[in-house]
C-alpha cells in the first residue's frame, strides 16, 4: 500500500532523512517512534507530499508521490491524515468540519455528506456534539472529530502524526480507543507516537528512527523483546519507566 525507497531529505544543508526505506502492506499497522528530531514526523508527511523530498521514491497504492505529473490533491483525497494539533476549522460546526471535504473534494451531495458525517460521529462517540464548534469541545473530543473527518473521505490508508501528544493524560485513552478499533477493522495505518501501549496492542511492526535514519524495522514482538539496537534499548528504557 505504501512503499518508501531510499528517501533522503534536506532543509538547506541540514539532512533530516537519510536513505530511509520501508513498506506498509494493506491492513498493516506500523508504529513509528524515536526521540524528538529523529525525522519520524517528516517521513510521514513525505508520504502524502506535505513535505517534499529530494532523493528516493514513495508510492501509495502504486502512485508515485514525487512524480511531478501526479495529481497530489487527488492522491491526498485517498489518504486520511490526523495531526498533533487537530487542525479543525474553528468557525465551522463539528458536522460541517466533516462534510466540507466530502462535498468540495469528493463531490458528494450535502445530504449524503451529512449522513456519512453523522454515522462517523456516532462511531467515535460524539453524536451529541454534532452542532457544537471545536472550541466548545475538549482536546480529546476535538481529536476524535479530526479522526472522523479523516475517515469521511473513505481513505485507503490513515497517517497519524503524534495524535495524542497535545492531550491531557485523561484524554489520551479516548483517542487511542478509536485508533485501536480502526486497527482491528483492518485499516492500513502509519502512526507516529510515543504510546508504547498502543504499539504493543495493535502494531504489526515498529519502526525506530534516530537522527534521520531508520535504525529498527521489525515485528513488535522483536522490538519489545531482545532483538534491539542499543539506541532503541536506551529509548525504551526511558519511555517505559515513566
Amino acid at each position: 500500500m505504501i512503499s518508501i525507497k531510499n528517501i533522503s531529505k534536506w532543509y538547506g544543508s541540514f539532512q533530516v532523512l537519510t536513505d530511509c526505506s520501508t513498506e506498509v502492506k494493506k491492513g498493516e499497522v506500523v508504529v513509528v517512534c524515536g526521540p524528538s528530531g529523529s525525522g519520524k514526523s517528516t517521513i510521514i508527511k513525505c508520504v502524502n507530499a506535505l513535505e517534499p523530498f529530494q532523493k528516493g521514491e514513495i508510492t501509495v497504492d502504486g502512485i508515485s508521490v514525487g512524480d511531478p505529473k501526479t495529481d497530489l490533491p487527488k492522491l491526498r483525497s485517498r489518504i486520511g491524515m490526523v495531526f498533533q494539533n487537530f487542525e479543525l476549522f474553528p468557525h465551522l460546526s463539528v458536522t460541517e468540519n466533516l462534510t466540507l471535504a466530502q462535498i468540495k473534494v469528493l463531490g458528494r451531495t450535502p445530504e449524503a455528506a451529512r449522513d456519512k458525517a453523522l454515522k462517523l460521529l456516532d462511531r467515535v462517540g460524539l453524536m451529541a456534539h454534532k452542532d457544537k464548534f471545536p472550541g466548545q469541545l475538549s482536546g480529546g473530543q476535538q481529536q476524535r472529530v479530526a479522526i472522523a473527518r479523516a475517515l469521511s473521505i473513505d481513505p485507503i490508508a490513515m497517517l497519524f502524526d503524534e495524535p495524542t501528544s497535545a492531550l491531557d493524560p485523561e484524554m489520551i485513552n479516548e483517542v487511542l480507543d478509536v485508533m485501536v478499533q480502526l486497527a482491528q477493522e483492518g485499516m492500513t495505518m502509519m502512526v507516529v507516537t510515543h504510546e508504547m501501549g498502543f504499539a504493543k496492542r495493535v502494531a504489526h511492526r515498529v519502526i525506530f528512527m534516530d537522527a534521520g535514519k531508520i535504525i529498527e524495522d521489525c515485528t513488535k514482538d522483536d522490538f519489545f523483546g531482545t532483538q534491539r539496537s542499543e539506541r532503541a534499548q536506551l529509548f525504551l528504557s526511558k519511555i517505559l519507566h515513566h
